[in-house]
Parts: C-alpha cells; structure tokens; sequence
C-alpha cells in the first residue's frame, strides 16, 4: 500500500486525500549553460514553482498568459505572503480541477515577471532580456519534471501563452504528457495580433528610452485590453459623453481603460512584458509534430486568436484533436471569465 501525503476523507462513494500545504520554492535547472532557441545561452536558469496537492496523485500542470504567475490555486493557503490564485475559482480544493485529487503544478516564465531568471533577477535588471521562445519554456519544464520526482503529466493546461507552450511541449516532448488542453491559443501568431502586439512594444520601448517606463506600460496595456475582450461587450458597457468636460478624453471606455493600464504597471515590469510579448510573436509548434491527444477551445469573438487558426491546427494535428468553440462576450478572456464552461471541461481531465 502506497503511503499519501494528507488526511484521508470521505468523498462521495470514494476515498480522496486532502491537499496537503503546496511545495513553492526555487530551483536551478541542471543544464548549465542553458541553450536558447535564438542561438544565444543563459549561465543558468533559476524556477520559481509550485505544486499543489497529494505527492502520489496524478500531475496536471497549469499555464497562463504572460502577466500569470506560479500561484494557481486557491483556497489552500491563508497567509498574506501567498498572493490570491489568478484560477482560483476553478483550481483548489473541491474546485473543478481539485486539487484533492491531483497535484497541480506551474511555474514563473523564464524571462517573465516573477522570481524565475529573468529581467527582474539582479545581474538583468533594467536591461533587454535575451529574445526567449515557448520553446524554451517547454524545456524549462522538460527539466523541471524530474527535479521534483514527475515521470510525465496526467495533463497539461495552458490558456493564451500558456496553450502556446503546452503546444511546443507537445511537440518536443509527447512522451512527458498523456493530454493537452490548449485555451485560446494556436500554433502560430496571427499577423493582426502580431501588428498589435508590436505597437505595445514600441510604446513601451519609447517610454524606457525616456525614463518613462511605467506610463508607457499603462498605454500599451490600455491597448492590450481594447484587444483581449470584445465590441459587444465594450457597447454594452461604455457610452456617453466625456465625464470631465475640462479633460478632452474622458470618454468612461477611456477611463476603464487607463485604470487597467494604471493598475497593471503595480505588478509588470516593463522589461518582462517586452521579452514574453516578443515570445507571443517568436512562437511558432508544428501542428504535425504534435500527436499527444488535445482537447483545443476556441472562442468565436476572439480578436487576437481567429477561429480560423485554430481549425487550421485541429486540421493538421497528427494525433487526435477536439475543437470546441465558445461564444464569449469577453473574448480573448474568456477563459478568466466564463467559468461554467471551463469548469465542465476541467473536470473531465
């Protein structure tokens, strides 16, 4: 008999085990230095990772999108030095991906925001991170696998970036993970997005060049977010006339917008959001190297990921592959957002 870590309970007509206190600490990856993608290497890559739930139980990793952290879960640990789960109402105990049953793991992005190697670690900061592809995230947790004693993933969830690498994961290494869910994310940019996303960048890339990096950030995220959601949804909830009649913009959309923007630079580096923005752009996974089984969720309203795409990669997976389209009003964020869809779907893991 295999000994579980946490306390057994009662649950419905079976046995599960309560989620013991998640493991969250930092570890240097074994490959020293550590090749990129774009021909260049890093010294050496620190991660910064988490993992939730029974130390026996199956491993199902989840995934974001570039402003996502290692905290998933919630409701599995009370201090204030853990920040709130950014998929709490779907990952924890009891949740639709209950974190009684399996062990749910993620990590910060290599070249992201968090405590993994990247613009904000010492010997980079305030400089141009090197050019990091979904690629390299997917050998990150190549790698990290072993480290923390996982032979291979029950399931690998990745929404927005994080479906992008769940797709690069898939095709550099299918025998790691049994089953890919990939959430508004193909295996390629479309060239609107691409055009979106670059005009964020160059906005950003002025404001550092004159000491402006934080309000520069603000613009570039006011634009990101009139691209993630939707024009229904911006003409149900925005109208009227100018708020302020001594401010010339004061439109209320402008308003939600520069507060979005306002609170995004609290917690983005500028710096980390031009290294993951520019990895968005450099993704590129061969829809034919892929035959892990995928499960792909596309949503009809989305602006920066076309339905389009993602029946051009359900088409040309070489294994088997279920598209499911939704119909959101929020879009590209449908995912943080719609709930009861994506509860159903996570239960069926």
């Amino acid at each position: 008999m295999v000994e579980l870590a946490g306390e057994r309970v009662e649950f419905g007509a079976r046995d599960v085990w309560r989620s013991p206190s998640p493991l969250s600490g930092t570890i240097h990856l074994p490959q020293r230095p550590f090749e990129l993608d774009c021909g260049l290497n890093l010294p050496e890559v620190q991660v910064a990772y988490e993992i939730v739930g029974p130390s026996n139980a199956p491993v199902v990793a989840v995934l974001g999108g570039i402003s996502a952290t290692r905290f998933v879960a919630g409701g599995i640990d009370n201090s204030a030095a853990r920040p709130k789960g950014w998929w709490s109402d779907l990952c924890g105990p009891g949740q639709a991906l209950d974190s009684n049953r399996y062990r749910i793991l993620s990590w910060d992005f290599l070249g992201g925001n968090g405590a993994t190697t990247g613009p904000r670690s010492s010997e980079y900061a305030g400089k141009t991170f090197l050019d990091i592809t979904t690629g390299d995230q997917a050998r990150v947790l190549a790698e990290l696998l072993p480290i923390l004693g996982i032979s291979s993933l029950h399931a690998l969830v990745g929404a927005s970036y994080g479906g992008m690498i769940a797709l690069a994961f898939g095709a550099r290494f299918p025998n790691l993970v049994k089953r890919l869910l990939v959430i508004s994310a193909a295996h390629r940019s479309a060239p609107l997005a691409v055009a979106w996303r670059t005009i964020q960048r160059q906005i950003v890339s002025f404001g550092l060049s004159e000491n402006r990096g934080g309000e520069a950030l603000a613009l570039a995220r006011a634009l990101g977010m009139a691209t993630y959601r939707t024009p229904d949804e911006f003409a149900q909830r925005f109208g009227g006339t100018r708020l302020d009649a001594h401010d010339p913009d004061s439109f209320p959309i402008w308003d939600y917008l520069r507060a979005r923007g306002e609170d995004y630079v609290k917690h983005m580096d500028p710096h980390a959001f031009l290294c993951l923005s520019r990895s968005i752009d450099l993704h590129e996974a061969d829809p034919q190297k892929i035959c892990v089984p995928t499960t792909v969720v596309a949503v009809r309203q989305d602006q920066l990921v076309p339905l389009a795409l993602l029946e051009e990669l359900a088409d040309a997976h070489a294994g088997s592959c279920e598209l499911q389209v939704i119909d959101s009003l929020y879009g590209h964020d449908a995912f943080l957002k719609e709930p009861t869809f994506f509860s159903r779907l996570l239960r069926c893991l």
